[in-house]
């Protein structure tokens, strides 16, 4: 098998701070659900304070269930909210909402799948597309994943 020409997934391996907001934002509400979900704790409240500062409260429910979705088939390596870097699989699920809220529908739901059962996969885009249009909807667009930074 080939090692070369394996993709490098926009922000893995990123610094938090120098995540743009609309990634920042997203990326803390990951961890604070992940965190949450470990703990027992209830994980809509964890992730809706962060959204509602940023007037993007309608994209919290959303994200909610994507990760639900997430959690059902085994939580991808979500960090702490103090990690300093992000991980391959966070830079995934960003990637994917990403292309989400631009349309590009079939390669969202490509590493969507990449975490769920095809099943799965296929029940949690219409979340990823909500929280895409919740993102936007506050003026927060995520990063062209095509185009370089």
């Amino acid at each position: 098998m080939a090692t070369h020409g394996l993709p490098a997934w926009p922000w893995a391996q990123t610094d938090t701070a120098d995540l743009p907001p609309a990634e920042a934002l997203l990326l803390e509400g990951m961890r604070r659900w992940a965190t949450a979900a470990r703990t027992g704790a209830p994980t809509l409240a964890a992730i809706r304070a962060p959204f509602i500062a940023e007037d993007a409260g309608p994209a919290a429910r959303p994200l909610d269930a994507l990760m639900r979705a997430a959690l059902d088939s085994g939580l991808p390596a979500i960090g702490c909210l103090l990690c300093p870097m992000v991980t391959p699989d966070e830079a995934e699920l960003l990637l994917a909402v990403a292309l989400a809220q631009r349309g590009c529908r079939s390669q969202a739901l490509g590493l969507l799948a990449r975490h769920l059962p095809p099943a799965a996969a296929y029940a949690a885009m219409p979340e990823a597309i909500h929280l895409g249009l919740g993102l936007r909807q506050a003026r927060l667009l995520l990063t062209n994943p095509f185009r370089p930074r």
